[in-house]
């Protein structure tokens, strides 16, 4: 794999990320350890985690994924130096009382307490990618698609959490700084006060992008590509239903037992466990199937060949799974089958979103 830069960095990643959310709930310390070491073996150079991870959230499992990457890292003398390591501080966190004390409110000294923890969980002097989670103000997200002004809370103003990153940064804690789960409005406000006040500049924008979910490409894309951000998204697969997992059985089916959508209810509740969602999965499924393909190899070469994306954020459970995730990379989609996956996308939109 060639490596690429990430926005206006000197961050050189592969085009594939290992995402960890996994670690520590579905996936234990020893199962993790298997994991990085096949992803380290296979030249994957790109880890992500975050400081609420492992998900899905709840108070025993904070910081569970960054403290088995920690000692992962520990026992692995020269990793560190081989990797560019990202994670995220939480944004507003409401409904996750462990986090901050109950306080929903993300402030700007929030940011640099939240560094610290994920530097000493992680065992390492630097992040080299620190990420917002999700924004601190009222934003439509996570399955939300509209924004309501009456929901306008306090919080950290943009400026405010591009000091706090400045300060980081000046403290050698960060080298370049992204966000997640972001609107248009929140990066071109993060770009232009940066470059108005010289504050650390945005190199990174992860948001979901899949099948099922392409809002990027409603312009998102455009503003990245001229605003030389990058995309890194996560989710390629949906949480599993466009590896054709649910497609008999639903997420309730004996087929995936242990998956994350049958194990979880909160996860089902979602926007990923819509039935919208999964009707549209199914109907992409097949279409991959009719041409040869396996769902997941079709899922994830639409985003490994997609001109908007940097490196594809790939969640696993084990090392068959990123095996197999992998070995798609490579796969071309031929313009008839594009053409296929556009006609599917005008009748189902993104059910996801």
């Amino acid at each position: 794999m060639k490596l690429v830069r990430l926005g206006r960095s000197d961050l050189m990643v592969t085009p594939i990320c290992l995402g960890t959310m996994t670690f520590g709930e579905q996936v234990d310390g020893p199962q993790a350890f298997s994991i990085m070491d096949r992803a380290l073996e296979r030249g994957i150079n790109f880890i992500d985690t975050a400081e609420m991870y492992a998900v899905p959230t709840r108070a025993e499992t904070y910081g569970a994924t960054e403290t088995i990457i920690g000692r992962w890292l520990a026992q692995r003398p020269g990793a560190r130096q081989r990797l560019v390591l990202a994670t995220k501080v939480a944004g507003a966190a409401r409904g996750m009382g462990w986090i901050r004390g109950g306080r929903v409110e993300m402030l700007a000294q929030d940011i640099i307490d939240s560094c610290e923890g994920s530097l000493k969980r992680l065992k390492t002097d630097v992040i080299d990618l620190y990420q917002i989670h999700w924004p601190a103000r009222n934003v439509p997200a996570f399955g939300n698609p509209y924004y309501d002004p009456a929901k306008e809370r306090g919080g950290a103003t943009v400026l405010e959490q591009l000091q706090a990153f400045e300060t980081l940064h000046k403290q050698g804690k960060l080298r370049y700084i992204g966000l997640s789960n972001e609107t248009p409005w929140g990066l071109a406000e993060f770009v232009r006060l940066a470059e108005q006040h010289g504050l650390p500049r945005v190199a990174t924008l992860q948001n979901a992008y899949n099948l099922v979910n392409r809002a990027p490409d409603n312009g998102l894309d455009e503003m990245m590509h001229r605003y030389e951000v990058s995309h890194i998204p996560y989710s390629p697969l949906a949480f599993g239903s466009l590896t054709g997992k649910y497609d008999v059985g639903g997420f309730d089916g004996a087929q995936a037992p242990q998956a994350r959508m049958t194990r979880y209810e909160s996860v089902r509740q979602g926007r990923w466990g819509r039935a919208q969602c999964l009707t549209a999965a199914r109907r992409y499924n097949e279409l991959a199937r009719q041409h040869g393909l396996s769902p997941t190899r079709m899922a994830l070469a639409f985003c490994y060949t997609r001109w908007s994306v940097a490196s594809t954020i790939v969640g696993v459970t084990d090392v068959a799974q990123l095996d197999e995730n992998l070995d798609a990379w490579g796969t071309g989609l031929d313009a008839d089958l594009l053409a296929q996956i556009d006609a599917l996308r005008r009748e189902f939109w993104d059910p996801a979103n």
